[in-house]
């Protein structure tokens, strides 16, 4: 059992009720990584629901998680042939945390046809890529990320005007990634802004949806993450992710906000 498993195991409580806990390792600045308490809400879905994958999965941050028990109260919406649908509130001292919607299923079962428009980005592999440094960002203890753009906005404060983020995911113990990791992983590149307006600030996320494609294969995850608008401090962020094979295993959007410190 990898670091990421343990760290986003739940026990069942009572009808309805599981349990987790929110460790350390996974925080940025003093907030648990939103990705990773989805991953606490993956598990209990899992637990949960007939079908086992999730297939899209959509959060709303309420309030800032903490370390420590977090209650999951789960309200099974419908289960159907192919398909589940549930919802997830994530309590801590009786505060409603995170509201978590969501829809399971069974990956291997999907069939249909398949397209795409959108050519999949070549990297140099993992082995030609250094690790990135983000000094200080605790996140980095359990996920190791090499990125390949816009890494001079955290070795030399040079943002390029890209809005744009790519690079390469693994968790740090190595543990083969699976669908309930890409729900973390999916939010584990920095903000894309940091391309524009360079490492200052803080960019809270108001909301996450996360649509999960496939069983990732065994190495690391190659993502690209980007904004295309800011408006009045909102933004979008918009993330592809590819397993080690080439296979489109997710899609992310989330909505967040740029906070930047006023000048004293």
């Amino acid at each position: 059992m990898g670091q990421f498993e343990q760290d986003t195991a739940v026990v069942k409580v009572d009808d309805g009720l599981y349990r987790g806990e929110v460790h350390e390792g996974w925080r940025v600045g003093e907030v648990p990584n939103g990705g990773y308490v989805l991953g606490i809400a993956g598990r209990v879905l899992r637990a949960a629901l007939p079908h086992k994958d999730p297939l899209t999965v959509n959060a709303f941050f309420l309030s800032p998680t903490t370390l420590g028990p977090v209650d999951c109260r789960i309200d099974i919406l419908r289960v159907g042939g192919s398909t589940s649908f549930a919802e997830v509130g994530m309590f801590q001292d009786d505060q409603l945390k995170v509201k978590v919607t969501a829809a399971y299923t069974d990956l291997e079962n999907l069939q249909g046809e398949s397209w795409t428009n959108v050519i999949r980005p070549e990297f140099p592999p993992w082995e030609a890529c250094e690790p990135s440094p983000q000094k200080g960002i605790e996140l980095r203890q359990r996920v190791e990320l090499r990125l390949v753009s816009g890494k001079e906005v955290f070795t030399r404060r040079e943002p390029d005007g890209s809005g744009v983020f790519d690079g390469w995911m693994q968790h740090r113990d190595a543990t083969p990634p699976d669908v309930i990791s890409l729900l973390m992983f999916a939010d584990a590149l920095p903000p894309p802004v940091f391309s524009v307006v360079g490492p200052v600030g803080w960019v809270p996320t108001i909301e996450l949806t996360v649509q999960v494609r496939a069983h990732p294969s065994p190495g690391p995850i190659q993502a690209r993450l980007e904004t295309r608008h800011v408006s009045a401090g909102v933004l979008e962020e918009d993330g592809q992710y590819w397993d080690a094979s080439g296979t489109l295993v997710a899609l992310s959007r989330q909505t967040a906000k740029l906070r930047i410190p006023k000048p004293r």
